[in-house]
């Protein structure tokens, strides 16, 4: 990929057990983010998704640590950035929305305040004129009378309202790079329209890229260019959103796919994944999907499967893919 904004080779995340080997929560995951794209991650609670975007911003849990690998932003390793240095390029290079904005926002200062604390550090503005942007940024965001709610405190806000102050916050410095840990989760459908609809256009006004993670399949179609799915911490499958939606190369992405409703087949019936995800602190040698896979055969528990290209662009971690596209023409 040209003008490569975002690469992770090779990320490997843990939990090390004293003298035992450590948890792996993350495994060997690599994809890059071009300039301007929309990147995505999907999968289920525990998949790793999370854990991922937060190693860039260098956010992970007490106890999880960066085992192998590198995440390089433009020329910078952030691997090997001081907390220092990583917090410079907080605001104008990097910036993330959270899940939750009720967490996320501090309780006892005003949203305007908070919006505002970006633009003076990393953009040198006067307390007045920080006022003045973060005011602009909220009504660009949607939030009605907005001189008035960049007084409010977050609590005074609905969960829509406090979803764009987070946008605003993160997009006030205009980044390069927007990170976003499921956005959408807490809010209704209409609200969830409106907020991707406004993060789509904002992007394209300050021309970031996105890396947006969900477990929402109807999301990602809507948002994003190119798609990784996950299941265990590790990418069973990467490529166009268009390309997996209509011919995915992984019985797990088809599972996911068969489980979500599809307006277009209002009649068609509903199929869920069967059995649960595994424990991360047991992983066998085989495929992590196998015992919930329909397509299963003896080879794939005593193995794990490769990501390999069948077509550029495009990649799976399947023995049997030949089955599934067979069954699923």
């Amino acid at each position: 990929m040209t003008d490569t904004i975002l690469d992770v080779a090779n990320l490997t995340l843990g939990v090390r057990n004293g003298n035992q080997p450590p948890t792996v929560i993350v495994d060997d995951v690599s994809f890059q983010i071009g300039r301007g794209e929309r990147f995505g991650i999907v999968g289920e609670s525990g998949s790793g998704k999370s854990m991922t975007l937060r190693s860039i911003v260098g956010l992970l849990p007490r106890g999880v640590e960066i085992l192998n690998g590198s995440l390089r932003y433009g020329d910078t390793d952030l691997t090997t950035t001081t907390g220092a240095a990583r917090r410079a390029m907080m605001g104008p290079e990097i910036a993330m929305i959270f899940q939750e904005p009720m967490t996320a926002l501090n309780p006892v200062l005003r949203v305007g305040d908070q919006i505002a604390e970006g633009s003076r550090r990393h953009l040198g503005l006067s307390k007045a004129e920080a006022w003045d942007l973060a005011v602009t940024m909220m009504a660009k965001t949607g939030i009605p009378d907005p001189a008035r709610r960049a007084r409010a405190y977050p609590h005074e806000l609905s969960g829509g309202l406090r979803q764009r102050v987070m946008i605003a916050m993160a997009l006030s410095c205009k980044p390069k790079l927007l990170l976003c840990d499921e956005p959408t989760t807490a809010l209704d459908v209409t609200v969830q329209h409106q907020v991707l609809r406004l993060l789509e256009e904002l992007c394209e006004e300050v021309g970031a890229s996105l890396l947006f993670v969900t477990h929402d399949l109807a999301v990602v179609n809507q948002t994003c260019d190119e798609l990784a799915v996950m299941y265990a911490g590790r990418i069973v499958e990467r490529g166009s959103v268009e390309r997996v939606f209509r011919r995915p190369e992984h019985p797990y992405t088809a599972g996911l796919l068969a489980s979500a409703p599809d307006f277009d087949q209002p009649d068609r019936a509903l199929v869920a994944i069967p059995g649960f995800p595994p424990n991360l602190a047991r992983r066998t040698h085989g495929c992590a999907f196998a015992p919930r896979c329909t397509f299963a055969q003896e080879h794939c528990h005593a193995a794990s499967p490769t990501l390999d290209e069948r077509e550029a662009g495009h990649a799976s971690a399947c023995f049997e893919v030949d089955r599934l596209l067979e069954v699923t023409a």
